[in-house]
């Protein structure tokens, strides 16, 4: 059964996708479903086809769901507080040794969640948290997001740190975040260590942000969501079977902590990019908006709509955040180019088009609101 504050026929419902409601769980503990119309859930599904496409061939089709974009996007449209994580050193001989892979889909989701409305921060290695306190500085000078978020860092210091991390006063009914969103990040492998794709052990420079997410899985309420492209990732844990499986070195590198929603992604970015948009698309759908303010209030304003339509991300921010890693030494993950690439993809014409299509599949044509 359906109980709406809005009257309508079964005809109706059954005739326009635009107000044909979907329910989908969204989380077990507490159990919570979210709704959205088909139509909104149709074009998540393109976005979550293009960001699958496998242009360096890696394999990741192996390790795709169906709707892990959807959604953990559901989710995080109903979060008020989102912690972000990304930071993958797989170039152990360079100083920073990290690639720039993660940094610009994690400030994309940045971006959209804080146009939203919500508290947002960005947790990292702690001997990487002056540069990543910079890089947000520049993003903001150039435009890529509106206004700094906070970049912490988290250490385990005994066996409750996480707990305290998450929670205030660690109180499980008063957690600080209710949604983690790790992208490109290491991820733990079964034997404890972290490994890159050529199952090199990086241990020494990944600090235990594993341990929110592990804590936050027993924690009632915190939803956590794991965004990668090869499975050695923080939250790919939840496909580990199929990176074991088909993955090369699968069985060694692969991440043994899972998230609630894993998404994959033909390079992580574009799962952040994708998030972006599937959030923004959630708040234009007529039925998950006003599911979501519970039929209490009034639709977005048109300074809202344009807000929030101008913190999606653009090959003109993309480019720009690109070049700032750069500055800062930040490199290709699979070749270790100082260059604008991504993993070995030149930004333009591979990442630049990509982004393209995204943005011209989330803003064309706009959904009505009711």
């Amino acid at each position: 059964m359906f109980v709406s504050d809005r009257e309508s026929s079964p005809a109706h419902l059954t005739s326009d996708p635009k107000q044909c409601p979907m329910a989908l769980c969204i989380s077990q503990q507490p159990l919570h479903y979210s709704l959205v119309s088909k139509a909104t859930a149709q074009r998540i599904r393109t976005l979550e086809k293009i960001i699958g496409e496998d242009p360096g061939e890696r394999g990741i089709k192996a390790l795709f769901i169906q709707d892990e974009l959807l959604k953990s996007s559901l989710s995080l449209s109903h979060a008020s507080s989102v912690l972000i994580t990304t930071g993958f050193p797989t170039h152990f001989k360079h100083d920073p040794p990290e690639e720039n892979d993660g940094p610009p889909g994690a400030i994309a989701m940045a971006a959209t969640l804080q146009a939203l409305g919500k508290e947002v921060a960005i947790v990292t290695d702690h001997r990487a948290l002056e540069m990543n306190i910079r890089i947000m500085k520049d993003a903001v000078e150039k435009g890529v997001i509106k206004t700094a978020v906070p970049v912490l860092s988290f250490q385990d210091s005994g066996p409750d740190s996480a707990r305290h991390f998450l929670l205030h006063d660690g109180d499980p009914k008063r957690p600080r975040f209710d949604h983690l969103v790790a992208i490109e990040r290491s991820g733990r492998a079964a034997d404890g260590n972290y490994y890159n794709m050529r199952r090199v052990n990086i241990k020494h420079l990944v600090d235990p942000i594993d341990n929110l997410f592990t804590t936050a899985a027993e924690i009632p309420g915190i939803n956590t969501t794991g965004i990668g492209d090869g499975g050695n990732e923080l939250g790919m844990g939840k496909v580990k079977e199929a990176v074991s499986a088909y993955m090369p070195n699968g069985k060694f590198i692969a991440c043994d902590v899972a998230a609630d929603f894993a998404i994959t992604a033909g390079v992580s970015n574009w799962g952040g990019y994708a998030v972006a948009c599937a959030l923004y698309l959630l708040n234009l759908c007529p039925i998950h908006e006003r599911y979501l303010r519970c039929g209490l209030g009034f639709p977005p304003t048109p300074q809202q709509l344009s807000d929030w339509a101008a913190s999606l991300p653009t090959v003109a921010k993309e480019e720009n955040l690109l070049a700032i890693l750069m500055h800062y030494g930040i490199r290709s993950g699979k070749t270790g180019n100082l260059a604008m690439e991504v993993d070995g993809l030149a930004f333009d014409p591979t990442h630049s088009t990509l982004i393209q299509r995204l943005n011209d599949a989330t803003l064309q044509p706009r959904p009505p609101l009711a």
